[in-house]
């Protein structure tokens, strides 16, 4: 592309965008498709309306760039496997797309669905494709295409956007071969090289392709493959400006490499990225999109910071945009939905319509000057001065207490003794149980709904939650189930239930933010010092232990996990965060332990989730995280059995730091990767009580007795009987009964199945 044939460079964008929908809409409307109560016609009007309406909105605010194409049913990465053809096999006879795609997605009752992990260091999670020998790469940007040509019908400035070659194979996973996906790359080039010359036909100026695997440690031979990649697209005579887009991390060696090649633009993020731009010439030629707004987190932007910091980059570059640093599909639609937070914390905060107005803001600054926006930028410095001055935020005698605690190496007696002490469980080999939550009923759906309208007061609530208890336990005691849990029909979510009982959090209203598929979560925000006012499980745990003689696990979420579904506070470490949500869930073991109970389990299912990704940052933050859990452990006694829930990542990298909980018991996920974990863990040396999940319930799939049976053998190849647990992958909140109860009794009678075999 010559310089007479570039288009406009934009001023004001983001990354990508939600697509949920600010009330649910598309979850909504994909749960009736799979339940067959509307047609795929009916379920893409839904999509198209999203679509239209939120680009729409973007363009009324003030953007001169709109990010297409990142709508999704799904998940953009099970929507790039699509786009290059590289959906599995074994999906291949499902005939209508859309089925196939969903197959693909959450599996069916004979056919498995892909691995699901975390996407980067956010709780959103993504599909992994799977790259094989049979993998034959085949373009089909029609979906693209047809989401191009309605932004440009509707009179949108559209940039779409697309997940990058290099990316998309990084995170792929290999099956059938050693040999890694990326090793394919040269296979994607020329399908990319058509893509682009599609869009550039069908009226695209910009294609942002997003890059984001370059922020973590890649070798020089990956970064050489990604500047050779964008050397052969930037040389195409017939395509649209490149915005290679970044984001989560600092690009480092991948940022001049990127900077060398002919594309048009670079986005970069400096929230969490701290590169050097005045270190790469290159991009003085370069149309840098600065990422100065936060997309990931809810804190209002410091306008005068980030005008300062782009000051810095006016004269180091060619042109300038202001935009968020990240797409905006990690934070809910606007604040507008939240008329019950309370004033002080409002102004602090920023949603996804807000962040919008703050990019539209600073780009009107610098092009503008500063006194065309001097009233935003006073709001902005009144909210920064009084949340630095919230008493709130500065709670003096909950840090001496916790000061006191951490003088001392948190931490129990050695495992072998903790075993002995904890013999009077009298569990058999094997022993069964699940993670913590049964399936949300529609009575326990219409009681909390009732009791939000006033149409029931909290003493009939409470009474409508014990019967829910009571039949959890009578139905676990009729499966045969060992250890037995009283199925949270009280809790919303896992983070959210402790969040509302804790001092220093906040809940939403309507703050929705997608997790995966149609799973979809409200983080809290945790703004200020934490403390628990008062016990927040024990009454319905000890009501559970009431009803059976079966010993009823104490259920607490842990506090890395608290912290990384939440939206946290951005003025201190994360590690003082954390030791105050230990210190307060410390609190509540010690209280359960009291009240009788004589196992607690408290899950970290996001322990990888905040690793950075980084190499060199990761041992400080396995440092903190690891004693954050044992300062919320360690307060119990030996006979105290501690378990812990750990799912939705890749283990490998923080194998050493799982040993390191030191937890009695460690139920992790497992089904999806067919027991792969226990290789890491054996390596590691782990020698505690393990639980590899042998039911997968991400999906709606039964698993068979002889199936549970044989990821059971497979795990004994491994762990010896006296260490081996058995349960599913995660709790079963999302799933229905009927499909609950078929597979825990398959997942039971197998365990007895594999019992018998033993003795």
């Amino acid at each position: 592309m010559s310089p007479a044939d570039q288009p406009g460079r934009f001023t004001a964008t983001v990354l990508g965008s939600p697509r949920i929908g600010p009330k649910r809409e598309l979850k909504k409307a994909v749960e009736r498709y799979w339940a067959g109560r509307i047609d795929a016609d009916a379920l893409a009007a839904v999509a198209a309306d999203l679509r239209r309406r939120h680009n729409a909105d973007l363009r009324a605010a003030g953007l001169d760039s709109v990010p297409v194409n990142t709508f999704s049913y799904y998940d953009q990465v099970l929507d790039t496997a699509v786009l290059l053809g590289a959906l599995p096999e074994r999906v291949a006879g499902i005939a209508d797309p859309l089925d196939r795609y969903f197959a693909a997605a959450r599996g069916t009752d004979t056919i498995p669905p892909l691995e699901m992990t975390k996407w980067f260091d956010t709780n959103y999670h993504y599909l992994v494709p799977e790259i094989g020998p049979d993998t034959s790469f085949a373009l089909d940007d029609a979906a693209v295409l047809a989401d191009l040509a309605e932004a440009l019908a509707d009179g949108i400035p559209a940039r779409p956007v697309i997940l990058g070659p290099v990316t998309f194979l990084l995170l792929s996973k290999a099956v059938g071969t050693d040999a890694p996906p990326i090793d394919r790359l040269a296979e994607l080039v020329p399908l990319y090289e058509n893509l682009l010359a599609h869009l550039h036909r069908a009226g695209a100026e910009w294609v942002q392709i997003d890059e984001p695997a370059l922020v973590a440690d890649r070798t020089d031979e990956q970064i050489a493959a990604a500047r050779e990649v964008y050397d052969r697209l930037s040389a195409l005579s017939d395509r649209p400006a490149i915005l290679v887009a970044s984001y989560f991390g600092s690009l480092g060696a991948a940022l001049p490499a990127l900077a060398s090649t002919g594309i048009e633009g670079i986005a970069i993020d400096r929230v969490a990225g701290s590169d050097s731009i005045a270190a790469v010439p290159e991009l003085t030629r370069k149309h840098v999109v600065a990422g100065v707004v936060d997309g990931r987190n809810i804190w209002r932007t410091d306008l005068e910071a980030a005008l300062a910091e782009l000051g810095t980059l006016l004269g180091s570059t060619g042109s300038l945009a202001v935009s968020t640093s990240s797409s905006l599909l990690h934070v809910p639609y606007t604040l507008d939905a939240e008329p019950d937070l309370d004033d002080s914390l409002r102004s602090w905060l920023a949603f996804g319509s807000e962040k919008v107005t703050e990019v539209v803001t600073l780009a009107t600054a610098l092009s503008g000057g500063v006194e065309a926006v001097s009233g935003a930028i006073e709001q902005s410095r009144q909210a920064a001065a009084s949340r630095r001055e919230d008493p709130r935020l500065h709670d003096s005698a909950l840090r001496g207490r916790l000061d006191s605690v951490l003088s001392t190496e948190p931490g129990r007696s050695p495992a072998t003794e903790r075993r002995a002490a904890q013999t009077g469980l009298a569990l058999p080999p094997l022993p069964t149980t699940t993670i913590g939550s049964f399936p949300q009923t529609g009575q326990i759906r219409t009681a909390r709904a009732a009791l939000r309208r006033g149409e029931i007061d909290t003493a009939e609530y409470l009474e409508r939650m014990r019967t829910e208890i009571a039949e959890v336990i009578a139905f676990q005691e009729g499966l045969g189930l060992d250890v037995l849990v009283h199925g949270e029909p009280e809790r919303n979510d896992m983070v959210q239930y402790f969040a509302e009982l804790l001092d220093g959090f906040a809940t939403t209203a309507n703050g929705w933010v997608q997790s995966y598929g149609t799973r979809c979560v409200r983080p809290p925000i945790l703004y200020g010092d934490v403390r628990r006012p008062q016990p927040m499980t024990v009454d319905w745990i000890t009501y559970a232990q009431s009803l059976t003689a079966k010993p009823v696990k104490g259920m607490l979420t842990g506090p890395i996990t608290i912290l990384a579904w939440s939206f946290v506070r951005d003025d201190q470490p994360l590690a003082d965060s954390a030791n105050q949500v230990a210190l307060a869930i410390r609190d509540e073991t010690v209280d359960l332990q009291a009240a009788g109970i004589r196992i607690v389990q408290v899950d970290e299912p996001a322990l990888r989730e905040l690793l950075p990704l980084r190499a060199a940052d990761q041992p400080a933050y396995l440092d903190w995280a690891v004693r954050a859990f044992r300062v919320a452990t360690s307060g119990v006694a030996d006979s105290t059995q501690i378990h812990t829930h750990l799912c939705y990542s890749e283990f490998g990298e923080v194998i050493d730091a799982i040993a390191g909980l030191d937890a009695d018991v460690t139920s992790i996920e497992a089904a999806r990767s067919h027991m792969e974990v226990l290789d890491d863990l054996n390596a590691a040396g782990f020698a505690n009580d393990v639980g590899p999940g042998v039911y997968d319930i991400h999906s709606p799939r039964v698993p068979g007795v002889e199936e549970v049976a044989e990821s059971l053998r497979l795990a004994l190849g491994q762990v010896p009987s006296e260490r081996l647990w058995v349960n599913p992958d995660c709790g079963l909140k999302t799933r229905g009964t009927a499909e609950v109860e078929a597979s825990l009794r398959n997942l039971v009678a197998a365990a007895h199945k594999v019992r018998a075999d033993l003795s």
